[in-house]
């Protein structure tokens, strides 16, 4: 089980396959174990590297917590796998640490994934202070309520029965630290970036989003893809939040595609064919 460290925090993280390298970002709360629907495609033509963010999984939890940490953290988990370039692919936090990732060291990143994410400019919502209040309760209580509404907000209308079984299965499993996920959400609601910022970032894009995601609204996955200059966006119609879920093999079909024509590109480009 390989493990890193970003300044005394120690980071748990995994990989598979041979290739390209893609690096998954997973979001708030979860560890990334949730990342089980998408881990086997890519890895059948790429070298998937994955890590727990701080506060779940098998790595450290810290009381407080940036978006520029967790950026650190997984910057970290690259340079322990010996990786200088990746696919950097991230869902909801996940996907606004890639774009935080990209902003400071655009030179590391072979395409960008941001998925059900926005860009947290200046006036938008953030979680309200009295729902983040609620992490204070204790543990078991906390425990209990996050994962009995997962079924209600997080799937969609097209979301297959048996697949969301599949994932409260998993998600029962999955560990978190309660002080490390209020580290987590503070981090989210003190961030901001810009359009401006974000507008700069040229390399090939994918925004994926579903329509009925009610967690981030589904306008922000436009206008990212709008603001993105080099971006596609994918609608992944009928689904909530949890698009990987939702949308099945055809949408994380469309994401493989997308990294495996980036790399022929490039490999074009790279021998001088057309």
């Amino acid at each position: 089980m390989p493990f890193t460290v970003n300044k005394g925090v120690r980071l748990h993280w995994d990989e598979k396959g041979q290739g390209t390298p893609v690096l998954l970002v997973m979001g708030h709360r979860y560890s990334s174990a949730m990342w089980y629907p998408m881990i086997p495609i890519l890895a059948a033509d790429h070298r998937v590297v994955w890590f727990d963010n701080r506060g779940t999984g098998e790595s450290d939890s810290t009381r407080k917590a940036t978006i520029e940490d967790l950026a650190n953290d997984a910057f970290a988990v690259m340079d322990a796998a010996g990786i200088e370039r990746a696919h950097l692919f991230g869902v909801s936090m996940g996907g606004g640490i890639v774009l935080e990732m990209a902003m400071r060291h655009p030179e590391r990143v072979i395409s960008l994934l941001p998925g059900c994410t926005g860009m947290l400019t200046a006036e938008k919502p953030r979680m309200p202070a009295f729902m983040r209040a609620l992490y204070y309760l204790p543990p078991s209580m906390l425990k209990l309520l996050m994962r009995g509404g997962q079924a209600d907000h997080g799937y969609g209308s097209a979301a297959n029965l048996d697949a969301v079984a599949v994932d409260q299965a998993v998600l029962a499993k999955d560990k978190f630290v309660v002080s490390g996920v209020v580290a987590q959400a503070a981090a989210i609601a003190a961030y901001g970036t810009t359009k401006e910022a974000v507008a700069k970032l040229t390399m090939p894009s994918l925004v994926i989003h579903g329509d009925e995601d009610h967690t981030v609204p589904f306008q922000w996955g436009v206008e990212l893809a709008e603001t993105l200059p080099n971006s596609r966006f994918l609608k992944v119609e009928g689904a909530g939040h949890n698009f990987l879920v939702a949308g099945g093999e055809p949408t994380r079909k469309i994401i493989a595609d997308f990294i495996n024509e980036i790399d022929q590109r490039d490999a074009a480009a790279a021998t001088g064919r057309p």
